[in-house]
């Protein structure tokens, strides 16, 4: 028996930003995962990212660090529908056998700018129905797989964002739902000691990704000014996710904030 095994994790919204850096990290030293997003173009060009990665590190094998096989599987999944998310884990289980980590990712802002009284009900639900229904599902799923398996645990670790702290304007569906994910965390982190799951939660501020791009240039303040915001690069954030991951279960990032150094949160800007 492999005395030092292959991890399996899964990473949703991984066709692209927090969630594409996060599995080329987790891919690039060792881990084999099951990509998980709701466009398949978009997973096998991570997977690509992933692939390219590797061999740059290590020329002319699919093996991660260690020798350990990395193996990418791809699964169009809408977070969002129980059916989906349950095909989801039955391929991962069907492919690797087991997991270990559940990156609890994919999400959405939904429609930007618009103040609260004009927010059409259809755009909160789809909010709520993307960044809490979602990440409950794929938690759930996750919990009953690290459950039953044997040997017994795994982590989950839910992407929360600043926005489970504070909230920018005109973010009412988005930061309810990302304040809805800390107490998510808490009640698996109680709930998982048991059956030895260990959950965290990652809250991150102004990652380099599409969704930030506009704050390079301006972004609505609180007192109502157009500011550009400071952006760090989205690989910091999947190393971060990286060391969570690869603790042992008998330690815990409970939380953790990793943000851009210079943005408007910390004081007063």
């Amino acid at each position: 028996m492999n005395a030092n095994p292959t991890k399996i994790a899964i990473v949703t919204g991984a066709g692209s930003g927090v969630g594409r850096a996060v599995a080329v990290e987790l891919l690039r030293t060792g881990w084999s995962v099951a990509l998980a997003g709701r466009r398949a173009e978009r997973l096998e060009e991570t997977a690509a990212l992933a692939r390219a990665a590797l061999a740059e590190a290590s020329p002319g094998t699919d093996e991660g660090p260690a020798g350990k096989e990395s193996t990418s599987l791809c699964v169009r999944t809408d977070v969002s529908q129980p059916e989906e998310v349950a095909a989801l884990l039955a391929a991962t289980r069907d492919r690797f056998g087991r997991l270990d980590l559940l990156f609890n990712n994919a999400g959405t802002f939904g429609p930007g700018g618009v103040p609260f009284e004009e927010l059409p009900y259809d755009a909160w639900r789809h909010v709520v129905g993307t960044n809490l229904h979602g990440a409950f599902l794929c938690a759930q799923a996750a919990y009953r797989q690290m459950k039953e398996q044997d040997p017994q645990g795994g982590r989950i670790i839910n992407n929360g964002s600043i926005s489970a702290h504070t909230p920018r304007p005109h973010s009412a569906a988005y930061t309810a739902t990302k304040h809805a994910l800390t107490g998510l965390t808490k009640s698996l982190s109680l709930d998982g000691r048991p059956y030895r799951i260990a959950c965290g939660q990652i809250d991150i501020g102004n990652a380099a990704t599409d969704m930030t791009e506009r704050m390079q240039t301006g972004a609505l303040q609180a007192n109502g000014e157009m500011a550009p915001e400071p952006v760090m690069d989205v690989a910091d954030v999947a190393r971060t996710v990286r060391h969570m991951a690869e603790l042992p279960l008998e330690a815990n990032v409970q939380f953790a904030t990793v943000l851009a150094s210079g943005m408007p949160y910390v004081g007063r800007g």
